[in-house]
Parts: C-alpha cells; structure tokens; sequence
C-alpha cells in the first residue's frame, strides 16, 4: 500500500478538483459523426446516401463532443474513408477552429468529384489534444459527373440498328456498348436483359442470348436511377445463318505494290457488311460494303480479314477468316556490329544475311559501290560507312532491292569507358550493389564518340580501382560489394594495344546489414510515473547517433534515452556515412478515461441510507475521507455521510485522481404553510438541507408590509421563535433565501393559528 505523509483535507480536494479539471481527469469524449439535414433546404430530413452532382453538392454532418474544454488553438477536422470504409489515407473534408466552445455543431462539405462506392464513413478529428472519433455509419456515397442518357449500339459504333433489333445467328454474339459517354472506361455500368440485372460491370457486354437488352451508369444502390442514364434497348433476336462467306482462296498471296479485293459472296438485298482484320473493324457497316480492298502499300496490311452481315430478314452472322499475306517480301540482317573500331594494321569482317530465295549482293562504302564486293561478306580495312544492297531474283514477284543497315568503321584517338550499376540502386539503401561497364567509346580527334561496345568489350584488359587503388583480383567488366566498409569511389580502367581507357567515377554507398533495435521498458507517459527509458541493442559509446522523437533530433549524446513526453521514438546511428535505423518505440499519453465510474462523481444519497460507487478499469484503488484517512482499497465504497471524498486509482506506475462529492438528497418542498398553534405539530417553518444549517446561506422574512422580522445565516429550522407575534387569524410572510447575495428561492408563508 502507498504511504502519504501530506494532509489533502478539505482545501487541498478542492485544489484536486481543480487541477483534474485542468489535466482531463473526466475524459474527452469526441462521438462518431452522424448525417444532418441541410438547413438550407426546406423540410428536409437528414440524408441517407450522397447523390452529388455539379447542379447540388451541400451536405452537413453533425458532431458532438464532451468536455473538458479542448486547447484555444485546437482544430477539428472532419475526414472521409476510402470506399471500403478504411481510413488508410483518409480524404479532409471540412476543418474548423472556432468549435472549442460548442460541443453539438455540423460540418459543411462537398463531396470529392472522384467518389464512387458503397461503404464510405466519417470520423473526426482533433489536434490538441490529438484525439479521433469513432467511424460513423457507412454511406452509399457518389458523385454523378454524367447524368444524360446512354446510348447503346453494336461495338459501340454509334449506328444502332433499325427498329432497335439484332438477329444473331445460331451460336453467334454481338457486343454491346456505349457511344457517346466519355472516358467510357472509368465508369462501372448495371447490364440488364429484359429487366434482370446482369453480373457484367464494364462498358461493353457480348451477349448471345435473346432478350431486351439496355445498361445504365452504376452510381450505387441509391443514386443509380436519380442519374438518369438508363440507355436505349436493343432487342437480340435468333435467326437463319445466310451462310455468309468470302469467294476465293482462304489464303492469299499480295506481291509489293499490289492490291487485293475480298468479295462478299452474297451482295445486295439492303444488308450491311462490316469488315474486321485481326477481329477489329475496319469498315463499315454500310450497305455498299460488299467488297473491301487490301493495298500492300499500307504499312501492316497483313492479316485475317473477315466479313459480317446484318439486316432486315438475315441474322448476324460473321464468315471464316482469310488469309492475306505478303509475296515476294524479304528481310536483310546485319550480321556484325554497327560500330566498329579498326586498330591499326588491322582488317575487318563484314557480313549480312537475307530471307531472299535467290539473293544477289552489292557492297557500298560511303555510297559507291565496292568493285568485287558481291557476297554476303566483306573485308575491309578503311574507316567509313559501309552497307549491303541485296537484290531478290527468284519468286513471283519483282522487288526493289532493300539496303542491310549501315555499319561504321573508325579509327580512335582514344577509348573511354562508361559504368553505372547494375539493376536498381539507392544510396546507403542497397545492401550490395553490382557495378559494371555499359559502354565503350572510341573517340575520335575532333571529340566525336562512337559507341564499339559490342565490338570491343571482349578484347580489352580490365582493372578496377576503390579510392584511386587497384583492387586486387578484380580484373572483370563487372564488380559486386557487399561491404559497407569499401563504400567510396569506384572507376574502371582498361587497356587496348597501345591505347588506355578510364572510366567516370561512382560513389558507392551501401546500407548496413547490422539490425538496430530499441527497446523501452513502458510505452505509456504520465506525469509523476516511473521514467520511461529508451535504450539501444548496439554499444553507443563509440558510435556517432542520434535520437528522435517525431523526426526531430532531441539528442546526439546519450547512450540511452528517459523519455519527456508522449511521441515516436527513433535511433539513428551513422555508418560508413549511412544511417542505420532503428525500429519506432511508440510513447502515448496516458488515458484518464481508462477509469470508470459506475455513477457520477456527485453522488446524491437518503439520509440514513447507503450510496455506493463502483470503479473499474485500474489495478488498484485508494479511498480517502475529506480528513485524508484512507478509508477503503477496495473497488467500490459505500457512502453514507455527505462530503468530498477522494479517489486514487494506480495504473501501473500512472495514478488518476477523482473527487467524489456526496450531499443528502432533500425529501421534501420548501413549506408554505404553517401551523402556530402550539401543538407540536407544523409550529416551525423547516426547510430542506439544501438550505438549512448553511452559514454561507442567509434566510430572511418579511411582513406583509415589507418589513424584515427575522433573519439568520445558518437557518436552524427556528421560526416562528414565538406565536404571540401573531395577532391574526392568519397571517402573510414573504421570505428570501440568498448565498452570497445571488437570490435562490423567494415565496410566501401563511401562517394559521
């Protein structure tokens, strides 16, 4: 049990009361936010779901809280969930600063343009003290951007069909979309055939099924249909297959420069063709589209091209594909690199290859032709720009020569290396990092570079170097460190016969592998409580550190840290110029609220009878009398006599403190009636305790002519002191009850003797 040498008497529990007041001893309470109807509508009531557009977005939420009063400089900010009702990244609606005062106000706000979904809520927030509230109801909430009627035709071509209907054929399907909603593809749509709502949610539909089939805009279970984008119907209907085919052969040969007509095999009779290669159209529907030309001149003309019918008496109905290629098409490919250095004394090899059937080549330097050179290969031994023309002289078609891609041949004054690393790297993040070379230019006397990588990557001696020293054994194009202690600079250096080559420099720094771990022994901040302190799982002493709490250094000396005040606590220790970082120690405010009481802390009893208060919530309890004897330690106490009582309860090293104030609950009115006939019954005028035996409460009594003919502080129920004052039958006082001047209870006392 805690001993206490001091004395709380009656002065010090007022003392208490007042710095509990102060501290928050009765907890503040912020409660979940809830709809509220829209003062500047008539009649309304408060709203159930959120149905915003640009024409109307005004809503009210109301909020209550209790007190104890919040700081001056206190905000409370009202902040909307993510569609699933999570507050991971919470939207600000509203924030207001001059609702400290008023504990039952609403917020305005506008609904955000990009809120769609079913499950949004509210909560609210405050800033000193940092406080949330709980999460209102969730709301069906959206903002209707296009409210216009859809309209709706077969892929969304904007050609809806006469009479409103498809036929499809036996096994057959039409897609269905929207064609005149923008951003199409943002929206999420309620499919319907004949009525039934449909599982399909995107901006098209196939369907194959008969039915009557229309879509709208899902805006929610509430706001879909005040959208009013409920689209046209299109009724699909089954048919007869008209046998719908393309004449000719299934696959077709298109020589360069030529062109192809594919020919419906049934023409006429008011039907619309629609054309498709590679199953996207490409023409139509129109009625005089029959036929449709395939011109090998247009880039990606090959492909399978297809052809779809549709009309009044014919079912939809798509033909089987053909074939279109291209004849007499060859490719050229370059055999060696487009960059290469000639050393000197040195040849080179030049080389190409064809898919042409009968293939003839012509070599060119710097555009003029090579006496002799009519093979697939070259020698070379001069700088220049060389290229290989091939000729095709077999197949059915006749084609333009085609040119292999150039190759450039130079001779360098100096080599230069480019390295950079490999793969994803971040500064004192990466824990290893590989480095290796990118690019070698050769570089030419007038400073011009030419990238010969692929050509001589494989003929140089490497030497990497750490600091401006060779690193030993590390003689590849690539490095990898793993070792926080070689942090520094890296560069490569290379030799080619007479030539040396020496790359950019990079600064390596790698995180370190070592975990920082912070433990504290007490997570919850009170004042008075035992000193909560943060300490490190690495020796301190010969490290560079520093503390944080909520980002924000607060000491670089200490090898451990006694907490000061609620935050997040973080160590942070350089290394090698990295920082290692430590895990977050989270340090709350402790929470009076933690502690409860059954009834309220002005306790009202019978005289005579028991009233007793339970607590709950603490690990132990102190009661204390007014003359700070401790009376009980258990978790509830019987009061019987009035007074102020005090109440110690122990959370861990935290205590909370309450003043209990018990006074006796007056049985009975003030009396205006008495009886002074001397018969023991009624003679006095007795008042209730609230104002009797009060020496801070004054009693005063008056005749009928206004003149006082009794007063007394502390009234001791003892008027009249005499019935020979009373020369009536009946008589009639006014009287005046006051504490410290301000009035309490007046009225009038009929005296019968």
């Amino acid at each position: 049990m805690k001993k206490r040498s001091s004395t709380y008497g009656i002065p010090f529990l007022a003392l208490a009361f007042l710095l509990l007041l102060g501290t928050g001893a009765k907890a503040q309470v912020l409660n979940k936010p809830t709809a509220a109807d829209n003062p500047n509508l008539a009649g309304n009531s408060a709203w159930t779901a959120a149905c915003a557009s640009a024409s109307f977005n005004e809503y009210f939420v109301n909020f209550t809280w209790n007190p104890p009063l919040v700081a001056s400089n206190n905000e409370f900010i009202l902040e909307l969930s993510d569609a699933n009702g999570y507050f991971s990244n919470p939207v600000e609606l509203a924030r207001v600063s001059d609702k400290n005062t008023t504990f039952d106000f609403e917020f305005q706000f506008a609904l955000p343009t990009e809120i769609r979904g079913e499950n949004f809520k509210f909560r609210v927030r405050s800033t000193y003290p940092a406080k949330t509230s709980p999460a209102s109801d969730a709301f069906s909430m959206y903002y209707i951007d296009y409210n216009s009627p859809l309209l709706i035709s077969e892929n969304g071509s904007g050609s809806i069909p006469a009479g409103g209907q498809i036929s499809l054929c036996g096994g057959g399907s039409v897609t269905l979309k929207p064609h005149n909603i923008p951003n199409a593809s943002s929206y999420l749509y309620n499919w319907y055939r004949s009525g039934t709502l449909l599982a399909e949610k995107s901006e098209s539909i196939t369907v194959s099924d008969p039915g009557m089939y229309y879509v709208e805009l899902d805006y929610g279970s509430v706001c879909s249909g005040s959208a009013n984008t409920l689209s046209n119907t299109i009724e699909i209907t089954t048919g007869t297959s008209a046998g719908i085919a393309i004449t000719g052969s299934s696959a077709i040969q298109i020589c360069p420069g030529d062109s192809q007509m594919l020919q419906a095999n049934i023409t006429g009779m008011g039907y619309k063709y629609t054309w498709y290669k590679d199953n996207v159209v490409v023409s139509g529907p129109t009625v005089e589209g029959s036929s449709y030309t395939v011109n090998a001149n247009t880039a990606g003309f090959e492909g399978s091209y297809a052809v779809e019918i549709s009309g009044t008496g014919v079912c939809i109905e798509k033909s089987a594909a053909v074939t279109v290629t291209s004849a007499g098409d060859f490719e050229v490919t370059l055999q060696n690199a487009e960059n290469i250095v000639l050393l000197p004394s040195q040849s080179k090899t030049l080389s190409v290859s064809s898919t042409a059937s009968s293939p003839t080549y012509q070599w060119y330097k710097d555009g003029v032709a090579i006496s002799g050179a009519t093979n697939s290969s070259v020698v070379v031994n001069a700088i220049g720009e060389y290229y290989a023309e091939v000729t095709e002289n077999g197949g059915p078609c006749s084609s333009a020569p085609k040119s292999s891609a150039i190759t450039t041949i130079v001779s360098p004054d100096s080599f230069e290396f480019v390295v950079d690393f490999v793969g994803t790297y971040t500064s004192c993040e990466n824990t290893d990092a590989t480095l290796s070379l990118t690019t070698i230019n050769a570089v030419s006397d007038n400073g011009a570079k030419t990238n010969v990588t692929a050509d001589l990557q494989a003929s140089f001696t490497y030497q990497w170097k750490w600091n401006g020293a060779n690193i030993s054994g590390e003689t590849a194009k690539t490095i990898t460190v793993s070792d926080q202690t070689k942090n520094g600079t890296y560069q490569l250096t290379g030799t080619i016969d007479a030539f040396n080559a020496v790359s950019n420099n990079l600064d390596l720094k790698l995180a370190s592998n070592q975990s920082l771990v912070i433990t504290s022994n007490g997570t919850v901040y009170c004042d008075g409580g035992d000193a909560i302190v943060l300490e490190s799982s690495i020796d301190l002493s010969s490290e560079t550190f520093t503390w944080k709490k909520d980002g924000a250094v607060v000491d670089s000396s200490s090898t451990s840290l006694t907490v000061g005040q609620p935050g997040v606590y973080q160590l942070v220790i350089t290394s090698n110029d990295c920082p290692i970082i430590s895990n977050q120690v989270t340090i709350t405010p402790f929470d009076a609220s933690l502690l409860v009481l059954d009834k309220s802390s002005d306790l009202v009893i019978i005289e005579g009878e028991t009233g007793t208060i339970t607590a709950s919530g603490a690990d132990s309890y102190e009661w204390y009398d007014a003359g700070n004897n401790l009376i009980s330690t258990d978790n509830y106490y019987g009061f019987q006599t009035e007074g102020q009582y005090l109440l110690v309860a122990s959370f861990g090293t935290c205590t909370v403190s309450k003043v209990i104030t018990v006074s006796y609950r007056d049985m009975f009115a003030i009396p205006n009636v008495i009886t002074a006939n001397g018969d023991g019954i009624n003679d006095l005028w007795v008042l209730p305790n609230t104002y009797s035996r009060d020496p801070n409460v004054l009693v005063t009594i008056f005749n009928e002519r206004g003149e006082q003919v009794f007063s007394q502080a502390g009234y001791e129920n003892n008027w009249p002191q005499s019935t020979t004052t009373f020369n009536k039958q009946s008589m009639i006082f006014y009287y005046k009850i006051t504490r410290g001047g301000k009035s309490l209870k007046q009225g009038t006392i009929t005296v019968i003797k």
